[in-house]
Order: structure tokens, then C-alpha cells, then sequence
């Protein structure tokens, strides 16, 4: 459990954790989390990133939903978790975890909905890479790359990488990609192979 003080009024306890990153030098938007206040009047968890960013997060969208008589005593940011999570306590004495990437999907952040475009994009990429009857070398000579930068292409982790440079691979793996973007903001792909 992480260090800090914990502080309670009027409904309200907050944990502070210590310092982390945001972001890396891999590509990866890595989100950590700086602390973390649980509101019982609003029934809502107000999340602050190391970046200064506000998140809020409604008790019901808990993987368990907190119940109306039952209040969170506790709660932190989960230093076993990476910081990446926070963790809370109710009055029953049920313990539960939220990680930041539910706070982002719920929030509709940009930049973690635009990542999670480019991966999924990459594990298609993949699928299809091993699929094609062609070589890597042979790939990366039609993307006129190297090899190298071929693997890092196809590495999911690698979130540095365009669109366009996906969407070149799959050309060249003879599909073609269709964005269909839908009211309410969500964006999916639709993937065919000719």
C-alpha cells in the first residue's frame, strides 16, 4: 500500500500517493495516478493524474456497483498496482480496484481512444502478417523500410506509430481498412481482405 496521509470530511476521504510518470519513452501512454478522493454525497471517485488531469468515475460503474448503504471508508492509490489503480474499501468490508484505463474509457479521453485504435489496428496487422504467404524482409522492401522498424511496427506496445504506416502494411497485405465513425464519438474499423 503506498504511503500518504489519509484525510476524511464531510463524506469525503482522499489518499495522496507519491510521485509517477506519465508516458514513456516507448510510445505507450502510461497514465499514473497522483491521487485519488471518494465522494460519498456525489457517489463518485474523483481521480487527479500525475499530469494535473481530473477524472471522475461513478460508483456505479464499479465492476461491483456500490449499493446506496454501503459507503467507501477507504480509499488509495494502489502502489502494488503500479500506481496504474486504486483501490477502495467499503463499510461491508468488500475491497475493490479500479485501474486508470476504466477511468479513461469511461471518460472518453482522447488520447487513450486513439491509442486504442492504433492497437487494435496492430493485432490485426499481426493477424494478417501471419496469414501472408510473404516474408518480412519482402514486406519491408514493399513498405520500402527495414526490417527493424517492420518488427516495431507489428510491436503492440509501440503505440509511436501512424495510422498511416498500419494502414501501408495492410495495403500491402492486400486489405482494405474503412473507418466508420458513429455518433457519440465512437470510431470503429472495418477490416476486408480482397
Amino acid at each position: 500500500m503506498g504511503s500518504g496521509k489519509l484525510a476524511a470530511n464531510a463524506g469525503t476521504s482522499q489518499r495522496e500517493a507519491g510521485t509517477a510518470t506519465e508516458g514513456s519513452g516507448s510510445g505507450r501512454l502510461i497514465v499514473k495516478i497522483k491521487s485519488v478522493a471518494a465522494n460519498n454525497k456525489k457517489r463518485e471517485f474523483l481521480i487527479t493524474s500525475r499530469a494535473g488531469r481530473d477524472f471522475y468515475f461513478p460508483y456505479q460503474k464499479a465492476a461491483s456497483p456500490i449499493g446506496k448503504d454501503n459507503q467507501v471508508r477507504k480509499v488509495y492509490v494502489d502502489s502494488e498496482l503500479g500506481r496504474e489503480a486504486f483501490t477502495f474499501l467499503l463499510d461491508s468490508g468488500e475491497e475493490g480496484s479500479i485501474h486508470i484505463e476504466q477511468v479513461l474509457d469511461f471518460n472518453k479521453d482522447p488520447n487513450y481512444l486513439a491509442e486504442l485504435l492504433i492497437y487494435q489496428l496492430t493485432t490485426e496487422c499481426i493477424k494478417r502478417v501471419e496469414q501472408a504467404q510473404i516474408s518480412r524482409r519482402q514486406l519491408a522492401r514493399q513498405l520500402n523500410t527495414s526490417v527493424p522498424q517492420l518488427y516495431r511496427l507489428l510491436d503492440p506496445v509501440n503505440t509511436s506509430k501512424s495510422m498511416k504506416q498500419l494502414i501501408s502494411l495492410l495495403s500491402v497485405l492486400d486489405c482494405d481498412v474503412d473507418l466508420v465513425v458513429t455518433p457519440g464519438g465512437v470510431a470503429t474499423q472495418v477490416l476486408s481482405s480482397d
